[in-house]
């Protein structure tokens, strides 16, 4: 069975300052259209994720949870991960590879550059940097969720906010 993963960067947040800490950085108002746009556009689309799984900080959450009220998903339904936010490609390899096989469709919400390095390490593609709010397509034919690794995916869509909007 075909499994699709699709990586959402988290949209534009706030600037760091010393006040907040980098976890609880906000999105701006620039950032919640980013991730209102792209929900839309995936539901337009008609892209169905079975699992959304995301960073708990709080930019990224925020990102999956406007994406998720596009699709009526309830916020109790994204599954968070520690790792995603300063793990590094490892634990974002890890929250791939211990998703059930039931699920064809995983979307994941994470942080630059660990996010760029891991669509890159799965499809061998050169992505350059995702931009804030973007969503990458990787589809794997004939693999389970555990064996997924390097150049195991083709990137079959890179689609940023800017693209989005530019098309309506």
């Amino acid at each position: 069975m075909k499994k699709t993963l699709i990586l959402v960067r988290h949209a534009t947040a706030e600037d760091q300052s010393f006040r907040i800490k980098d976890f609880d950085r906000n999105l701006n108002s620039k950032g919640l259209s980013e991730s209102l746009a792209m929900g839309k556009w995936l539901v337009e689309e008609g892209v169905k994720p079975d699992l959304l799984v995301s960073s708990p900080a709080s930019r990224a959450f925020k990102t999956a949870e406007i994406i998720a009220g596009q699709y009526k998903i309830p916020v109790d339904a994204i599954q968070t991960q520690a790792g995603i936010y300063d793990g590094g490609p490892r634990a974002y390899l890890q929250a791939v590879t211990t998703v059930q096989e039931a699920h064809s469709t995983l979307m994941l919400f994470g942080h630059n550059p660990d996010i760029t390095y891991f669509a890159e390490y799965l499809s061998g593609a050169s992505i350059g940097s995702m931009k804030k709010g973007s969503a990458v397509f990787i589809e794997f034919k004939n693999q389970k969720w555990e064996e997924i690794s390097a150049k195991t995916g083709d990137l079959v869509l890179y689609k940023t906010p800017k693209q989005i909007r530019e098309d309506e």
